[in-house]
Protein backbone atom coordinates (compact mmCIF):
# COMPACT_ATOMS: atom_id res chain seq x y z
CA UNK A 1 0.00 0.00 0.00
CA UNK A 2 1.58 3.42 -1.58
CA UNK A 3 1.36 6.21 1.44
CA UNK A 4 2.11 10.36 2.00
CA UNK A 5 3.42 11.19 5.20
CA UNK A 6 2.65 14.98 5.80
CA UNK A 7 1.65 17.01 8.71
CA UNK A 8 0.26 20.43 9.60
CA UNK A 9 2.31 22.01 12.69
CA UNK A 10 3.46 18.64 13.54
CA UNK A 11 0.19 17.24 13.73
CA UNK A 12 1.09 14.50 11.62
CA UNK A 13 -0.74 11.83 9.24
CA UNK A 14 -0.59 9.09 6.80
CA UNK A 15 -2.81 9.78 4.00
CA UNK A 16 -3.90 7.09 1.43
CA UNK A 17 -5.62 8.22 -1.78
CA UNK A 18 -8.28 5.61 -2.36
CA UNK A 19 -9.98 8.20 -5.13
CA UNK A 20 -9.41 5.81 -7.53
CA UNK A 21 -10.67 2.85 -5.90
CA UNK A 22 -13.09 4.24 -3.12
CA UNK A 23 -13.04 1.89 0.03
CA UNK A 24 -10.84 -1.23 0.03
CA UNK A 25 -11.12 -2.48 3.34
CA UNK A 26 -13.54 -2.68 6.05
CA UNK A 27 -14.28 -0.30 8.88
CA UNK A 28 -13.01 -3.01 11.37
CA UNK A 29 -9.79 -3.57 9.11
CA UNK A 30 -9.07 0.29 8.25
CA UNK A 31 -9.03 0.58 12.12
CA UNK A 32 -6.58 -2.39 13.47
CA UNK A 33 -4.01 -1.15 10.39
CA UNK A 34 -4.42 2.11 11.55
CA UNK A 35 -2.80 0.68 14.68
CA UNK A 36 -0.30 -0.52 13.29
CA UNK A 37 0.39 1.80 10.94
CA UNK A 38 0.37 4.60 13.28
CA UNK A 39 3.09 2.91 15.76
CA UNK A 40 5.90 5.35 16.21
CA UNK A 41 8.26 2.12 16.61
CA UNK A 42 7.14 -0.57 15.16
CA UNK A 43 4.79 1.31 12.05
CA UNK A 44 5.23 4.29 9.95
CA UNK A 45 4.46 6.56 12.95
CA UNK A 46 1.49 9.42 13.19
CA UNK A 47 -1.16 10.76 15.12
CA UNK A 48 -3.89 9.12 12.12
CA UNK A 49 -4.76 7.80 9.01
CA UNK A 50 -6.40 10.22 6.55
CA UNK A 51 -8.23 8.23 3.68
CA UNK A 52 -8.84 10.18 0.22
CA UNK A 53 -12.00 9.21 -1.41
CA UNK A 54 -14.48 9.79 -4.04
CA UNK A 55 -17.12 12.05 -2.82
CA UNK A 56 -20.57 12.29 -4.53
CA UNK A 57 -21.49 15.50 -2.48
CA UNK A 58 -17.97 17.37 -2.79
CA UNK A 59 -14.38 17.49 -4.67
CA UNK A 60 -13.69 14.36 -2.09
CA UNK A 61 -14.33 12.43 1.05
CA UNK A 62 -12.27 12.29 4.12
CA UNK A 63 -12.19 9.66 7.13
CA UNK A 64 -9.63 9.55 9.87
CA UNK A 65 -8.81 7.44 11.72
CA UNK A 66 -6.87 7.77 14.71
CA UNK A 67 -3.64 6.27 15.97
CA UNK A 68 -5.90 3.99 18.35
CA UNK A 69 -7.96 2.62 15.94
CA UNK A 70 -11.32 4.97 16.36
CA UNK A 71 -12.59 7.05 14.14
CA UNK A 72 -13.04 10.83 14.30
CA UNK A 73 -15.52 12.84 12.97
CA UNK A 74 -13.26 15.79 11.70
CA UNK A 75 -9.62 17.22 12.39
CA UNK A 76 -8.79 20.56 11.12
CA UNK A 77 -4.98 19.40 10.94
CA UNK A 78 -5.30 16.56 8.75
CA UNK A 79 -8.27 18.36 6.65
CA UNK A 80 -5.39 21.09 5.42
CA UNK A 81 -3.28 18.39 4.86
CA UNK A 82 -5.91 16.22 2.80
CA UNK A 83 -6.92 19.63 0.58
CA UNK A 84 -3.39 19.90 -0.12
CA UNK A 85 -2.57 16.64 -1.13
CA UNK A 86 -5.75 16.34 -3.56
CA UNK A 87 -5.01 19.71 -4.67
CA UNK A 88 -1.79 19.06 -5.92
CA UNK A 89 -3.18 15.80 -7.84
CA UNK A 90 -5.81 18.12 -9.91
CA UNK A 91 -8.76 17.70 -7.59
CA UNK A 92 -10.47 20.55 -7.63
CA UNK A 93 -8.85 24.24 -8.03
CA UNK A 94 -7.99 27.58 -5.57
CA UNK A 95 -11.60 26.26 -3.39
CA UNK A 96 -12.01 23.35 -2.43
CA UNK A 97 -15.23 20.99 -0.78
CA UNK A 98 -14.71 18.13 1.29
CA UNK A 99 -17.10 15.91 2.93
CA UNK A 100 -16.32 14.66 6.23
CA UNK A 101 -18.49 12.97 9.27
CA UNK A 102 -19.11 16.60 10.51
CA UNK A 103 -20.67 17.74 6.82
CA UNK A 104 -19.60 19.65 4.24
CA UNK A 105 -16.60 22.26 4.82
CA UNK A 106 -15.14 25.04 2.01
CA UNK A 107 -11.61 25.46 2.36
CA UNK A 108 -9.08 28.18 0.09
CA UNK A 109 -5.47 27.87 -0.73
CA UNK A 110 -3.00 30.61 0.21
CA UNK A 111 0.97 30.80 -0.64
CA UNK A 112 0.83 28.45 -3.80
CA UNK A 113 -1.20 26.27 -1.67
CA UNK A 114 1.22 25.69 1.15
CA UNK A 115 -1.52 27.50 3.17
CA UNK A 116 -5.10 26.50 3.97
CA UNK A 117 -7.87 28.07 5.04
CA UNK A 118 -10.63 26.18 6.24
CA UNK A 119 -14.58 27.42 6.75
CA UNK A 120 -15.38 24.69 9.54
CA UNK A 121 -18.54 26.25 10.01
CA UNK A 122 -20.58 27.22 13.28
CA UNK A 123 -19.72 25.93 16.46
CA UNK A 124 -21.98 23.61 18.23
CA UNK A 125 -22.67 25.41 21.34
CA UNK A 126 -25.97 22.86 23.16
CA UNK A 127 -25.18 20.13 25.37
CA UNK A 128 -26.41 17.51 23.67
CA UNK A 129 -24.96 18.66 20.52
CA UNK A 130 -21.19 18.36 21.93
CA UNK A 131 -22.11 16.14 24.05
CA UNK A 132 -22.05 16.53 27.44
CA UNK A 133 -24.17 15.34 30.22
CA UNK A 134 -25.18 18.27 31.84
CA UNK A 135 -28.84 20.37 31.31
CA UNK A 136 -27.58 23.45 29.49
CA UNK A 137 -28.19 25.77 26.58
CA UNK A 138 -24.62 26.44 26.35
CA UNK A 139 -21.55 24.70 28.58
CA UNK A 140 -19.97 27.82 29.93
CA UNK A 141 -17.21 27.73 33.20
CA UNK A 142 -18.81 24.60 34.47
CA UNK A 143 -16.99 23.17 36.74
CA UNK A 144 -14.75 19.96 36.27
CA UNK A 145 -12.60 18.14 39.04
CA UNK A 146 -9.87 15.94 38.06
CA UNK A 147 -7.46 14.25 39.66
CA UNK A 148 -7.26 17.18 42.24
CA UNK A 149 -7.51 19.49 39.85
CA UNK A 150 -10.53 22.16 40.43
CA UNK A 151 -11.42 23.72 36.45
CA UNK A 152 -13.91 25.59 35.30
CA UNK A 153 -14.28 24.33 31.79
CA UNK A 154 -16.07 25.12 28.69
CA UNK A 155 -17.17 22.80 26.21
CA UNK A 156 -17.59 23.05 21.95
CA UNK A 157 -18.22 21.19 19.08
CA UNK A 158 -16.17 21.88 15.71
CA UNK A 159 -18.18 18.96 14.28
CA UNK A 160 -16.03 16.85 17.04
CA UNK A 161 -15.79 17.69 21.21
CA UNK A 162 -14.19 19.97 22.94
CA UNK A 163 -13.42 20.75 26.76
CA UNK A 164 -11.80 23.95 27.26
CA UNK A 165 -8.95 25.12 30.13
CA UNK A 166 -8.08 28.59 30.96
CA UNK A 167 -4.59 28.57 33.19
CA UNK A 168 -1.87 31.12 33.97
CA UNK A 169 0.97 30.54 32.14
CA UNK A 170 2.91 28.65 35.20
CA UNK A 171 -0.25 26.37 35.53
CA UNK A 172 -0.38 25.60 32.15
CA UNK A 173 3.51 24.84 32.24
CA UNK A 174 3.51 22.87 34.94
CA UNK A 175 0.43 20.93 34.31
CA UNK A 176 0.95 17.20 34.08
CA UNK A 177 -1.11 16.58 30.62
CA UNK A 178 -0.14 12.79 30.43
CA UNK A 179 -1.49 12.10 33.06
CA UNK A 180 -5.18 14.41 33.53
CA UNK A 181 -5.86 14.04 29.74
CA UNK A 182 -7.41 10.65 29.65
CA UNK A 183 -9.02 10.91 33.05
CA UNK A 184 -10.68 14.27 31.42
CA UNK A 185 -11.12 12.61 27.95
CA UNK A 186 -13.00 9.78 29.76
CA UNK A 187 -14.37 11.67 32.35
CA UNK A 188 -18.59 10.78 32.58
CA UNK A 189 -19.65 14.57 31.70
CA UNK A 190 -18.09 13.05 28.26
CA UNK A 191 -20.78 10.40 26.72
CA UNK A 192 -18.67 10.57 23.47
CA UNK A 193 -15.27 10.84 25.32
CA UNK A 194 -13.63 14.65 24.29
CA UNK A 195 -10.77 16.20 23.25
CA UNK A 196 -9.13 18.43 25.80
CA UNK A 197 -7.36 21.67 25.45
CA UNK A 198 -5.61 23.52 28.37
CA UNK A 199 -4.81 27.23 27.10
CA UNK A 200 -3.39 30.41 28.73
CA UNK A 201 -4.39 33.41 27.41
CA UNK A 202 -1.27 36.13 26.48
CA UNK A 203 -3.26 38.93 25.10
CA UNK A 204 -6.78 39.77 23.64
CA UNK A 205 -5.72 38.12 20.39
CA UNK A 206 -3.46 35.63 21.44
CA UNK A 207 -3.00 32.42 23.34
CA UNK A 208 -1.08 29.42 24.26
CA UNK A 209 -2.51 25.81 24.03
CA UNK A 210 -1.45 22.23 25.21
CA UNK A 211 -3.60 19.38 23.34
CA UNK A 212 -5.02 16.07 24.62
CA UNK A 213 -6.81 14.82 21.84
CA UNK A 214 -9.36 11.99 21.73
CA UNK A 215 -7.91 8.83 20.64
CA UNK A 216 -4.50 10.06 19.95
CA UNK A 217 -2.79 11.39 23.46
CA UNK A 218 -0.64 14.53 23.43
CA UNK A 219 -0.19 15.84 19.71
CA UNK A 220 1.83 18.91 18.65
CA UNK A 221 -1.51 20.59 17.68
CA UNK A 222 -4.90 20.46 17.06
CA UNK A 223 -7.02 22.62 14.13
CA UNK A 224 -10.00 21.97 15.74
CA UNK A 225 -9.06 22.27 19.18
CA UNK A 226 -7.21 25.97 18.26
CA UNK A 227 -10.93 27.17 16.50
CA UNK A 228 -12.53 26.01 20.21
CA UNK A 229 -10.14 27.17 22.18
CA UNK A 230 -11.04 30.71 20.47
CA UNK A 231 -15.07 30.04 20.65
CA UNK A 232 -14.45 29.49 24.23
CA UNK A 233 -12.48 32.66 24.74
CA UNK A 234 -14.59 34.76 23.00
CA UNK A 235 -17.74 33.24 24.95
CA UNK A 236 -16.04 33.74 28.55
CA UNK A 237 -14.55 37.10 27.25
CA UNK A 238 -11.29 36.81 27.72
CA UNK A 239 -10.11 36.90 23.87
CA UNK A 240 -11.46 38.21 20.78
CA UNK A 241 -11.55 37.06 17.34
CA UNK A 242 -9.06 37.10 15.42
CA UNK A 243 -6.73 35.14 17.68
CA UNK A 244 -3.21 33.43 16.86
CA UNK A 245 -3.10 30.04 18.69
CA UNK A 246 -0.01 28.85 19.98
CA UNK A 247 0.26 25.28 20.06
CA UNK A 248 3.72 22.97 20.83
CA UNK A 249 4.03 22.69 16.58
CA UNK A 250 3.51 26.48 15.61
CA UNK A 251 0.62 28.91 15.10
CA UNK A 252 -2.54 28.71 14.01
CA UNK A 253 -5.08 32.15 12.86
CA UNK A 254 -8.13 31.33 13.99
CA UNK A 255 -11.05 33.79 13.38
CA UNK A 256 -15.31 33.73 14.69
CA UNK A 257 -15.99 35.89 12.03
CA UNK A 258 -19.95 37.93 12.02
CA UNK A 259 -21.38 35.00 9.52
CA UNK A 260 -21.06 32.71 12.64
CA UNK A 261 -18.58 30.75 10.82
CA UNK A 262 -15.14 29.86 12.10
CA UNK A 263 -11.88 30.16 10.05
CA UNK A 264 -8.71 28.31 10.59
CA UNK A 265 -5.68 29.28 8.55
CA UNK A 266 -2.57 27.26 8.76
CA UNK A 267 -0.04 25.37 6.96
CA UNK A 268 -0.14 21.92 5.50
CA UNK A 269 3.53 19.66 4.82
CA UNK A 270 4.57 17.06 3.09
CA UNK A 271 7.65 14.75 4.97
CA UNK A 272 8.15 11.54 2.55
CA UNK A 273 6.34 8.87 0.44
CA UNK A 274 6.34 5.20 1.18
CA UNK A 275 5.24 2.06 0.53
CA UNK A 276 3.54 0.01 3.50
CA UNK A 277 4.74 -4.19 3.39
CA UNK A 278 3.15 -5.08 7.15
Amino acid sequence: MDFVKMHGLGNDFIVVDLLATGPDRSDGEWAELAVRLCDRHFGVGADGVLLALPSEAADVRMRIFNSDGSEAEMCGNGIRCLARYVRDRGVGGERLRVETLAGLLDLAFAEGGRAVRVDMGAPRLGAREIPVALDAERVVDQPLEVDGYRWRFTAVSMGNPHAVVFLTPEELAALPLPTVGPQVEHHPLFPARTNFHAAAVTSPHSATVRVWERGAGPTLACGTGACAVTVAGVLKGVLESPVDVTLPGGTLRIAWEPDGHVYMTGPAEYVFRGTWLG
